[in-house]
């Protein structure tokens, strides 16, 4: 009876495979994917700010109130990996395996990134501010006080700030930057699973535990970001300035970090170091 998942090592070869195809992939094919990637996250991130607003006002436990948000968060890479898309969180894993393997190029990497991270942007604000504050969806209470805690949250900075009759501090700069590594560690990891299975419903089931975790512990991802900091602008209360500069820099650097390094090059690194070689 044949398997229904791959080994690991299996898994690092496919990761090698995708990158391969993501290094020759032409780049109206990288601008399309990429703002769909961006749009679906975005769906996971409305779809949580829906579930939960004003659950934590209503007295629900803080720890179950993220338990729900990150339980209803995953449909986003759901998305992405099953129906096919561009998410610049999974490429930190999949270039740097394809590079170390010499399936893909510096230079190659460089077009993937920057291109899958602008478009994921242009679709994350796309759904922000058509389908989320257009439509009204999370202007009303009380999901704009959610939505607007959760922006001030994530990119003020370190100030201090009134949120439910509580002062509340937000991420520092290096705060962002940690998460934002165990973030991409785990979203990889997802990403990993999902490749490893052969089947929709394990490819469900890898992708569900990791992304559970990362946004009920709190950690950063920088596509998620693009949304629900935007949303926060347009209902009001931060700047774009604090957007860039105080989020998406820094869980930008995290998230390669844990994507490329934590995933990437320890799986190339286990599985393949020396394959290419005997290849060649």
């Amino acid at each position: 009876m044949a398997s229904s998942f791959k080994s690991p090592a299996d898994t690092a070869k496919a990761c090698v495979g995708v990158a391969a195809l993501k290094e020759k992939a032409p780049l109206s094919n990288l601008i399309v994917l990429s703002f769909l990637a961006g749009a679906y996250i975005a769906f996971g991130g409305l779809l949580a700010e829906v579930a939960t607003g004003g659950m934590a006002a209503a007295g629900w436990p803080t720890g179950l109130v993220k338990l729900v948000f990150g339980g209803v968060f995953p449909v986003g890479l759901m998305l992405v990996v099953i129906a096919g898309s561009e998410l610049f969180t999974g490429n930190c894993m999949y270039m740097p395996m394809g590079i170390l393997q010499g399936e893909a190029s510096v230079m190659g990497t460089i077009k993937n990134w920057v291109g899958s991270w602008v478009f994921n942007l242009v679709g994350a604000l796309f759904v922000a501010y058509v389908l989320a504050y257009l439509t009204g969806i999370l202007t009303a209470e009380p999901w704009a006080a959610t939505a607007v805690t959760i922006a001030k949250t994530k990119a003020l900075g370190g100030a201090q700030f009134i949120a439910a009759g509580k002062t509340v501090t937000s991420l520092s700069w290096m705060q962002v930057f940690w998460r934002a590594i165990g973030c991409n560690w785990l979203v990889c990891l997802a990403v990993y699973l999902a490749v490893a299975s052969d089947d929709v419903i394990g490819k469900i089931f890898g992708i569900w535990f990791p992304i559970m975790a990362f946004v009920c512990i709190g950690f950063e991802h920088v596509v998620a970001n693009m949304f629900f900091i935007p949303v926060g602008i347009f209902i009001g209360g931060v700047t774009w300035s604090q957007f860039f500069i105080n989020n998406m820099i820094p869980a930008t650097l995290g998230n390669i970090v844990g994507g490329a390094i934590f995933v990437g090059c320890i799986y190339w690194f286990t599985y393949l170091r020396g394959t290419n070689k005997a290849k060649a």
